[in-house]
């Protein structure tokens, strides 16, 4: 390597001279606006919107968390005591959306666990098949053949029926 350096094709950097700032008696315009902005503007929004959320934060609502109270049953409903049924219709609605849901997460567990498993799935996944075999059987009994109009009425005379048809089954097997 030779020892003397060709300094003309590595030059060193100039070193940088810091700008100077303008020194005026005008004050700058933007500077103003930006704090008239703040004061006029921000300031009071921010001071709602934090007031808001104080508020908001003391009471809690989850609307994703909604618990309704429980009605009695169409079965309870005095005769001609029109909102009690409307209450009682909107509860059995209520119960069937949720087990409906209920039917759904065992049907996915149950496919998320074939998924994993593969062909050990009817060892490995025997449970949660059984208990979709119980979730879905008893939706059946409850809603089956109900069809897209089914409402709690129609709903209590099925349970009905079947109960008079289990106590006949249970009478004609004593005998």
């Amino acid at each position: 390597m030779p020892e003397d350096r060709d300094w003309e094709a590595y030059k060193v950097p100039p070193t940088r001279t810091p700008v100077s700032e303008r020194v005026t008696s005008v004050p700058n315009p933007i500077t103003f606006l930006q704090t008239a902005f703040n004061y006029v503007v921000d300031a009071p929004v921010t001071f709602v919107r934090e007031w808001i959320e104080r508020q908001q934060a003391k009471n809690k609502y989850y609307y994703y968390h909604q618990k309704f109270r429980r009605v009695p049953d169409l079965s309870e409903c005095l005769e001609g005591d029109y909102l009690c049924y409307f209450e009682a219709e909107a509860q059995w609605r209520r119960d069937r959306m949720v087990d409906q849901e209920i039917v759904e997460i065992v049907r996915e567990r149950v496919g998320a666990c074939k998924q994993r498993e593969g062909p050990n799935q009817f060892q490995n996944c025997a449970k949660e098949v059984e208990l979709l075999a119980q979730v879905t059987k008893a939706y059946q009994d409850r809603y089956g053949d109900l069809g897209v109009h089914g409402n709690a009425r129609t709903c209590l005379m099925k349970q009905k029926h079947r109960m008079m048809e289990e106590r006949k089954a249970k009478a004609n097997a004593s005998q």
